[in-house]
């Protein structure tokens, strides 16, 4: 990998503002008793429910984990979950939730149940993350996505984030299919098996399940064309071969839609214990975000621009008071360009040199304008 294509791997992450710590406080006061442990446990512990394990949620809460947990100031404990679809009964009920994956029609589809009241004020967001693409995985015959109009076709299990923004984006399309709900690895061996015309996956690419299943000649992924008249929270998205080396040939990138997942929360009173934990997340989780960008983390990380607004929702207030308060700090494309423009001709090819090499030159500079910028 050469290093302009590093260095631009790195501008594909917008608003990635870091920062270093302030003054250190004093340590916590070591629990002495039993209680005080559980105490103290409870009070830095926000939990985020995710999706399946292995999945592309899952891997995104694990990340969440292993960059931001730090002793006994916060701690983010992620909980295995349904989906998109499942997580925002989760989060609006369930005790203990803090932090849920959701997706833009999420509202939506929370705004169809009747027995909810006044759902903006209780579930709203921290962030945008990345976008989910619609894979419709169907025999070679079929190469017009309406030519599954009357047919079988799987939207994993109910509850699922597949399960309805995938039907959500039949509707859109005005198609109207004999829905089925069943897991994945089910649903491609129906398929496999003709019991079923199409699979439907709604997730992050690559999703290793779709990846992981072996088409022969028989299968493929089918073109969703982006008609305009659909819901505003659905997006035009490719899939490509590199996605997919046994899904996609050679004659070029997949059309298909997406839909953008994001970071809910419950908006607990303010000035509630679990909202302070709250605002402390935000600020942790927005202030070390460019830790999200190193290679070992999920490669959907670099899509994330925290400042993206979402039509149809209510930002968390103090995610929105941290943005106000860092508007002026310089745009992370300027601030990388300058680094960029800093370095020796002959860096190194790979991105991890690239990433670490930005790493110091940051640290370097928020150090020479010392406790003015924090």
């Amino acid at each position: 990998m050469s290093a302009l294509f590093a260095a631009a791997a790195l501008l594909t992450a917008p608003f990635c503002l870091a920062r270093e710590a302030g003054a250190q406080s004093p340590a916590p006061r070591e629990p002495t008793t039993e209680a005080m442990l559980g105490e103290m446990m409870n009070a830095n512990t926000v939990s985020v429910i995710t999706g399946t394990a292995g999945g592309t949620y899952f891997r995104i809460g694990a990340d969440l984990a292993f960059v931001l947990n730090d002793g006994d100031k916060i701690r983010v404990l992620p909980i295995l979950g349904k989906g998109a679809g499942e997580n925002a009964y989760d989060l609006r009920f369930l005790k203990g939730i803090d932090l849920a994956f959701l997706r833009t029609d999420t509202i939506e589809q929370l705004r169809q149940d009747k027995r909810l009241r006044n759902i903006e004020h209780h579930i709203q967001y921290v962030a945008k993350l990345f976008d989910d693409e619609l894979h419709v995985i169907a025999p070679r015959e079929i190469d017009d996505i309406r030519g599954l109009a009357g047919k079988r076709v799987t939207f994993d299990v109910k509850g699922s984030g597949t399960d309805y923004s995938g039907r959500a984006m039949f509707r859109g399309l005005g198609i109207e299919v004999k829905a089925v709900n069943v897991d994945q690895p089910t649903a491609f061996e129906m398929l496999r098996k003709g019991e079923v015309e199409a699979v439907v996956s709604v997730a992050a690419k690559p999703v290793a399940v779709v990846a992981g299943f072996d088409p022969g000649d028989r299968f493929h992924l089918v073109k969703v064309p982006y008609p305009e008249t659909i819901s505003e929270a659905y997006v035009p998205a490719t899939l490509t071969r590199a996605d997919y080396p046994k899904l996609v040939d050679g004659s070029g990138p997949v059309e298909t839609l997406a839909v953008g997942t994001i970071l809910g929360v419950y908006n607990h009173p303010k000035g509630s214990e679990r909202y302070r934990k709250l605002e402390r997340f935000v600020d942790v989780f927005f202030g070390q975000f460019d830790k999200f960008l190193a290679p070992q983390r999920h490669a959907k990380w670099r899509e994330v621009n925290l400042a993206a607004t979402v039509p149809s929702w209510t930002r968390f207030r103090p995610a929105q008071d941290w943005l106000d308060a860092h508007r002026e700090e310089a745009s992370p494309r300027a601030e990388i360009e300058r680094f960029l423009s800093e370095q020796p001709l002959g860096l190194g090819a790979d991105k991890e040199q690239v990433y670490q090499a930005y790493l110091t030159w940051r640290r370097a500079k928020d150090t020479a304008q010392g406790p003015a910028r924090r």
